[in-house]
């Protein structure tokens, strides 16, 4: 192929994929420097300084949970979760600017800072609320929101009870109670968090999670201290709370980067009893509570009932800590079979990586949000010959060393797969054709480095398709395309990549219909034979003659064998074109034997198909045919390439057999592949067919290159004892040379173009009786 879409991949140096170390640094840049700005400042210097680095780690961790929400290569519930989370961290950013602005040297929130920092906290529970779950039943959300409201409420009696009552007379009630509200707000998401933590089917990194209740904690923290702290601890807070809250969202969405990186390193969330016994806790302070204001405003009488109320409660409590705990190790075993069978389900057990599923769920994904998205599918050239020549043992392994370098080569926003068999495909984030085409070229130079596989080294050259998502396309349709646009690359010679196109989806239509047309014609006898002399270009006479099947369509007139013969050998189809041929051709020999005696060329020529080789059952159908048609096995040279030879284990052993069975192998096009001479010693061959590109211009002097190699052919075949037949003489002067050369037999328009059988007839008696020139 000769169009801009299709080229051969040149070699990148490969780049891995690693987590973003930035905004992880800006973050921990940013606490370091409240810290530093806090040990120098000056009694006048102006907050703003402190408050800044609340930004900027805010900014940071905006930064770092967003590159995860855009990462395809994870589950939407993972992308979805951090994207809540960089909302959140903007939401809080912007209360950290909101306290810029209103800064006036007094460390406190007001309500304007609250707000914002209240939404993000919102938007972080929301975030673990649409993580993946067990199916809840009404009673379980109820339960859920029991939880929420019984800490809500113990938080806010010891914020108004005991906390209130700790501030300095120096803090005024709005920033009591904007701080309350972070600080309830903050236990809440405490419980939200273990909730859904807890839950058999969250998939976000354990240890990320740890890391982010750091977020709410600092929040309950920092609105006690506020409030009951001290002129300098509350300035401390103040500064670092914002700074510690960015940097542990940093944190996090690092791990959870890094696990992502390293595949099979992430691991379902574990329960955690801490979680669940936070309801608990809250009722044991709310009790403690009620005792203490008890003790204060009851007489001896009445502290009796409320300690012994207590105490049930607290017998009731500690039954429920006991069966929580047994409820833990039975969910923790079923969380592990839950993850197992999840990882089953969407990756390939050899290989690793996503399987066939898991990637139409991911690309369907982002075409119904309506967001880039790129398919290249990657097919293994010549796998089939490693299965058949060194084992499945061995093809395993290269497959999964092939999977290891897409991995190691794709992009952490990219989801590499196997689809099935040798067929791979890498679904990239973009819509971007140089950016894809970018991506094709670094796969195919990473696997055009040779693989070692036990004692062997092995080249898995890939052919690639790459399709573009297109609006309204499904799935389905961007998987075909890639596919479609894989044949091209493969029809362009292999180890290559090229872009879909409309035309190629046209062209497969045409060759479909084609295919469905060409059927028909096996059966209605649409088909016919014409044949083309091989001559002995020393005497004159005619040799032998090569079959060549034609088509004349009753609709599109005569279709070329170059158009039909592909479609054929595509369908499957040229295994009852070959055998028709065969037979057709087989036949004519014998009515010309019967007709002609000695006039009548002696043997036939009829190619085969790799495809026909492959066949099992192909010899005995050979040997039948030479049975009906009363021919010996010496009749029949039976014409094959050199990829179909080098096709298989099950080619050789045919190709074998039919040796022995007497029948000639002529190995056509000779001469063009780079593995020629090899072949004669590993195959039986009895006659080797120069190819014309090597008798093309053989009689201009410059063209050393051609003259060299038609007579070591020459030269070849004479010290092998083999027939040399030269195709596509076109002049005197070509045969002349070829003569000389040692050429004995030819084939060419010069002697005589295909011909149908009657005057193939005429000129075979013709050419009988002809006098050696």
């Amino acid at each position: 192929m000769t169009t801009p879409t299709t080229r051969v991949g040149r070699r990148r140096a490969p780049r891995q994929a690693r987590p973003g170390l930035l905004p992880l640094a800006a973050a921990l840049g940013a606490v370091v420097w409240v810290l530093v700005w806090l040990v120098m400042r000056d009694a006048d210097d102006s907050m703003r300084g402190g408050y800044a680095a609340g930004l900027v780690a805010m900014a940071a961790a905006y930064l770092g949970c967003r590159r995860i929400g855009a990462m395809i290569v994870v589950a939407r519930p993972i992308r979805g979760f951090w994207r809540l989370f960089s909302r959140a961290a903007l939401s809080i950013g912007i209360g950290s600017a909101t306290m810029i602005a209103l800064s006036n040297n007094r460390p406190g929130i007001s309500p304007f800072v609250a707000g914002p920092v209240l939404i993000g906290v919102v938007l972080l529970m929301l975030a673990f609320l649409q993580l993946p779950r067990e199916k809840r039943s009404m009673q379980r959300w109820a339960q859920l929101f029991l939880d929420g409201a019984t800490v809500a409420v113990a938080g806010a009696l010891i914020f108004w009870y005991v906390i209130f009552e700790l501030a300095p007379p120096a803090i005024d009630r709005v920033t009591q109670h904007g701080a309350a509200v972070v600080g309830v707000g903050g236990l809440i998401a405490l419980v939200v968090i273990g909730r859904a933590a807890m839950s058999p089917a969250s998939v976000v990194d354990s240890v990320a999670l740890r890391i982010v209740t750091v977020a709410p904690l600092t929040g309950v923290v920092v609105a006690v201290l506020l409030i009951t702290g001290g002129e300098t601890g509350r300035l401390w807070l103040a500064m670092l709370a914002v700074p510690i809250v960015g940097g542990a969202m940093t944190l996090a969405a690092y791990r959870q980067q890094l696990v992502l990186s390293r595949p099979g390193a992430a691991k379902p969330a574990a329960g955690r009893s801490i979680y669940n016994a936070l309801p608990l806790a809250a009722v044991i302070a709310t009790a403690a509570l009620v005792i203490t204001v008890s003790a204060r405003q009851l007489d001896a009488d009445q502290r009796v009932v409320i300690i012994g109320a207590v105490l049930i409660a607290a017998f009731v409590v500690a039954r429920q800590l006991l069966g929580l705990r047994a409820n833990e190790k039975m969910l923790a075993g079923i969380r592990r079979q839950q993850a197992e069978l999840e990882h089953l389900a969407m990756h390939d057990p050899l290989t690793g990586l996503a399987n066939r599923a898991r990637f139409g769920v991911v690309l369907g994904e982002r075409l119904a949000g309506h967001l880039p998205a790129t398919a290249l599918l990657i097919d293994i050239d010549d796998f089939k010959m490693v299965n058949d020549t060194m084992g499945h043992a061995v093809g395993d392994q290269l497959l999964y060393e092939v999977a290891q370098r897409l991995r190691h080569h794709s992009a952490v926003t990219h989801l590499p797969a196997r689809l099935g068999g040798d067929e791979f495909a890498v679904l990239l984030d973009t819509e971007d054709p140089v950016q894809a085409e970018a991506a094709a070229a670094r796969i195919l130079a990473a696997l055009a480095v040779p693989v070692k596989v036990g004692e062997h080294q092995l080249l898995a050259n890939a052919s690639i398709g790459v399709a573009l998502a297109g609006p309204g396309d499904s799935a389905d349709e961007v998987l075909r395309n890639a596919d479609i646009a894989m044949y091209a690359a493969k029809a362009a010679g292999k180890a290559s990549w090229a872009r879909f196109e409309p035309r190629m989806r046209n062209e497969v239509v045409n060759h479909a219909r084609l295919g469905s047309e060409l059927h028909n014609a096996i059966i209605r006898h649409e088909l016919y034979l014409d044949y083309q002399p091989v001559f002995d270009i020393t005497s004159g006479r005619m040799a032998g003659a090569e079959a060549l099947v034609r088509w004349h369509h009753p609709v599109r007139g005569t279709v070329s064998p170059a158009d039909f013969i592909p479609v054929a050998e595509r369908s499957g189809l040229i295994i009852p074109l070959g055998a028709w041929v065969l037979r057709e051709a087989c036949e004519q020999l014998s009515r010309w034997h019967a007709e002609y005696g000695p006039a009548a060329i002696q043997s036939i020529n009829v190619n085969v198909a790799a495809r026909q080789l492959r066949d099992s059952g192909f010899v005995d159908e050979v040997a039948a045919v030479l049975s009906d048609t009363r021919l010996g096995p010496g009749n029949l040279v039976l014409e094959v390439t050199e990829s179909s030879v080098l096709d298989g284990r099950q080619v050789r052993d045919t190709l074998q057999a039919l040796h022995e069975m007497g029948v000639r192998l002529a190995l056509d096009d000779f001469g063009t592949g780079q593995s020629s001479l090899s072949l004669l010693r590993a195959f039986p061959v009895d006659v080797l067919k120069l190819d014309k590109s090597f008798v093309d211009g053989i009689c201009e002097g410059e063209d050393r290159g051609r003259l060299a190699v038609a007579a070591a052919v020459a030269q070849l075949a004479e010290y092998l004892d083999l027939y040399a037949v030269a195709e596509g003489i076109e002049s005197a002067e070509q045969m002349e040379r070829l003569r000389r050369m040692g050429y004995r037999l030819g084939q060419g328009y010069h002697m005589a173009q295909p011909l149908p059988p009657a005057e193939m007839a005429a000129l075979m008696v013709r050419t009988a009786t002809a006098v050696p020139v």
